[in-house]
C-alpha cells in the first residue's frame, strides 16, 4: 500500500496540478506534473484517476488503481526513478488500453512517463 504521506487526495491538490498544465501521455495512461518542489522534506504525493469511461464496473477501475498504485509503490521504495521527487504532485489518469495489462506492462509505461519528465524542462 502507498504510504499515507504520498497520497494525493485533496480535491484542491488535483485542481491545482490539472491547472499547472504540465501534460505527458503514452499509450496506457495520461500523466499530469504538479509544480517543482521548494522544499525537499516535503513528499511528492501521486494521484490516480481511472473514469467510467474506461470500464462501467467499479471493480476493474479500483483493480486498475490498485495496480497503478503498486508500481508507484516500488518505485518510490526501490528508487527507481530520482525524477519522481522533484515534484510536488503527480496524477496519473488511465485510458483505454490499460485494461487488459498486467503489472510489468504497467510499470514499464509508469517508467516511461517518468523519464519523459525528466527529458522536460518544466
Amino acid at each position: 500500500m502507498l504510504k499515507r504521506k504520498n497520497r494525493l487526495k485533496a480535491k484542491t491538490a488535483f485542481k491545482a496540478t490539472y491547472n499547472n498544465k504540465n501534460v505527458f501521455s503514452n499509450d496506457l495512461m495520461i500523466l499530469y506534473v504538479g509544480k517543482l518542489k521548494e522544499d525537499e522534506n516535503c513528499p511528492t504525493r501521486v494521484g490516480f484517476v481511472v473514469s467510467k469511461k474506461i470500464h462501467k464496473r467499479a471493480v476493474v477501475r479500483n483493480r486498475i488503481k490498485r495496480l497503478m498504485r503498486e508500481n508507484i509503490r516500488l518505485i518510490l521504495k526501490n528508487n527507481l526513478c530520482n525524477n519522481i521527487n522533484l515534484y510536488q504532485s503527480l496524477i496519473f489518469t488511465a485510458k483505454n488500453e490499460i485494461i487488459d495489462k498486467d503489472l510489468i506492462e504497467i510499470r514499464k509505461s509508469i517508467l516511461i512517463l517518468l523519464n519523459k519528465i525528466a527529458n522536460k524542462k518544466i
